[in-house]
């Protein structure tokens, strides 16, 4: 399913590797990775590969879902077709509380004591999924997990989950993309460990250029 997941995002350019002409996220940070999931809705193959396989990861990972909530945006489309597949309500999260109206921050019906999967198109730092956690907890919900198509496999977001005590199950991962890429010729073998030194310290520049 990783590799399977990995070429998709790879052949669509959901997932483009750059290492000798790094992006510079919002943050500042340069990337040698642009990650656009939202380009698997226009690509019927790839959505097919990504939808059945979020629906797989819930059944056997969190069996006793009763409520699918995407991340706003990104997850929404993702949460709403899965929950389709696996016939189960959904709704989602709002990055803040509208401003009119019920000014609800959740939309769709939850009820205290519901078990929900949280469902996200990447995991990179964990804040901002960990916020749509946070906001399902005080409405009463049991947040069983997350999952998400694709993971960074970032230090930080990976103790910031368990620090919340959060399980997130993701379709595919930075290092099987950067295996599959070197592969498939999207980059070359040795620009791997150049990847991997970014994802391990992001703040740390040191492997630009390195393949030159």
């Amino acid at each position: 399913m990783k590799e399977i997941v990995a070429k998709d995002l790879l052949s669509i350019g959901a997932v483009f590797f750059r290492p000798d002409q790094p992006f510079t996220w919002a943050s500042g940070i340069k990337s040698p990775v642009y990650c656009d999931n939202r380009l698997t809705l226009t690509a019927p193959a790839a959505r097919r590969d990504v939808e059945n396989g979020l629906a797989k990861l819930i059944e056997e990972n969190y069996p006793d879902a009763e409520v699918l909530m995407g991340t706003s945006t990104a997850g929404i489309a993702h949460a709403a077709i899965t929950a389709h597949l696996l016939n189960l309500p959904m709704g989602y999260v709002r990055s803040g509380a509208k401003d009119h109206g019920r000014q609800n921050q959740i939309e769709g019906k939850l009820e205290a004591g519901q078990k929900v999967v949280v469902v996200e198109d990447l995991i990179s730092t964990g804040g901002s999924v960990l916020e749509v956690v946070n906001v399902l907890r005080e409405a009463g919900a049991e947040v069983l997990g997350i999952v998400s198509i694709f993971t960074y496999g970032m230090k930080k977001g990976i103790e910031r989950l368990a620090e919340a005590n959060v399980k997130n199950i993701s379709l595919t991962d930075f290092d099987t993309i950067a295996e599959v890429a070197a592969k498939e010729g999207y980059i070359r073998k040795a620009d791997i460990e150049r990847l991997k030194k970014f994802r391990d310290n992001p703040s740390d520049e040191s492997w630009i250029g390195g393949g030159n």
